[in-house]
């Protein structure tokens, strides 16, 4: 299992756009969240997770978004989930993280 992660900040919304490929799962999750925990440290500005290449997510990989949600919130930032394959998007739905993230696309 792998992941491929790439991620630019876009001045047009100043946010972090951030590209996953691959799979998001126990094996791949930690790789994420010092990622990510990384970027927003040196820039704390909402995260676009683009999750068009993302095959799989697990509930670890679930947690890491969630982790990295609370992070935000506490400066009113947000993490915004961006064209999720269909069954991605049905972990969202299912665990209802729906209603957490703003789901794109």
């Amino acid at each position: 299992m792998s992941i491929k992660i790439d991620s630019m900040i876009d001045t047009t919304d100043n946010s972090w756009r951030v590209s996953l490929e691959g799979e998001l799962d126990v094996s791949t999750a930690d790789e994420l969240k010092k990622y990510l925990h990384k970027i927003v440290d040196e820039k704390n500005i909402d995260i676009r997770l683009n999750l068009e290449n993302l095959d799989y997510i697990d509930s670890t990989g679930l947690g890491v978004m969630i982790g990295i949600l609370k992070r935000l919130k506490i400066d009113n930032k947000e993490v915004y989930i961006e064209k999720p394959k269909n069954n991605v998007r049905k972990i969202f739905n299912i665990t209802g993280l729906d209603k957490i993230f703003k789901l794109e696309g």
